[in-house]
């Protein structure tokens, strides 16, 4: 999918189900969170794509004060019961109404946002010497389970937009993405020279855990039920050849750029 921010309907598909979400979602690296607070010129962030809330609390935890953005009404009124505070509406069309931040953030949605439009934005409402800060989280399971994700999609859904083998295969495998948020930076003109920042660690997972966070993804939100079960169906098989439990490595890729005085 070379501009996912072109399809709306599945980047406004998350919030069918915002508690498994907020449940299996991992966390970022409690490291990319104190960096960039370190070189904030002060408190003040947007989190952009905020979902059910996951970034703005960690955030916020950290002495920030946050407000997120959302498109989708699910999510946010999901997060505003864990006392985030969140408007709706996509950023490009947002209105900050005068207000600005010292850091537009946005975990793992920068991806649903037009490169170009979105940076030009950041950079209206950014103060000087603040950053923006995409990130991703990227998951790669072992091979065998990844690629039977690949054939039950395939086979679920044979006219998807994307290779989940080819996009999955590793974090590498996602440069192409940071590239255009690096480019849609640079066009703008009101950026510092991009920063790439990676963080890796691996997580075990149960057969059960990790079939309960991969209808999270946005491959799976568009699935109708008998279709999900049978992709999960498959996946769990995978893993149960596996003897049940599978270690999957985590990365976090992080584009950071800081606004032009």
């Amino acid at each position: 999918m070379s501009q996912p921010h072109l399809h709306r309907p599945m980047a406004e598909s998350f919030g069918v189900d915002p508690d498994r979400y907020d449940r299996t979602r991992p966390a970022y690296p409690a490291e990319l969170v104190a960096r960039i607070v370190a070189a904030l010129p002060g408190t003040d962030v947007l989190d952009v794509g905020s979902g059910t809330g996951i970034v703005a609390r960690q955030f916020a935890l950290a002495g920030c004060r946050v407000l997120g953005v959302e498109p989708d009404a699910r999510m946010a009124a999901f997060a505003r019961t864990s006392g985030v505070d969140v408007e709706v509406a996509r950023f490009e069309d947002w209105d900050a109404s005068g207000r600005s931040f010292d850091a537009v953030v946005a975990g793992t949605a920068w991806h649903w946002v037009d490169p170009v439009v979105g940076a030009a934005k950041a950079a209206d409402i950014l103060r000087p010497d603040g950053l923006l800060a995409p990130f991703w989280n990227v998951s790669v399971p072992p091979p065998e389970v990844q690629d039977m994700l690949a054939d039950a999609f395939v086979a679920a859904v044979p006219d998807a937009p994307f290779d989940l083998r080819r996009r999955n295969a590793d974090a590498a495998g996602h440069q192409p993405i940071l590239e255009r948020w690096m480019d849609g930076m640079r066009a703008v003109g009101a950026f510092a020279r991009p920063e790439q920042w990676t963080f890796a660690w691996q997580q075990e997972y149960s057969r059960d855990a990790w079939l309960d966070q991969l209808p999270t993804s946005g491959a799976m939100t568009m699935l109708d039920p008998e279709r999900r079960a049978a992709v999960l169906d498959r996946v769990g098989d995978a893993v149960d050849a596996l003897g049940g439990t599978i270690t999957v490595s985590w990365t976090c890729l992080a584009v950071v750029a800081r606004r032009l005085r």
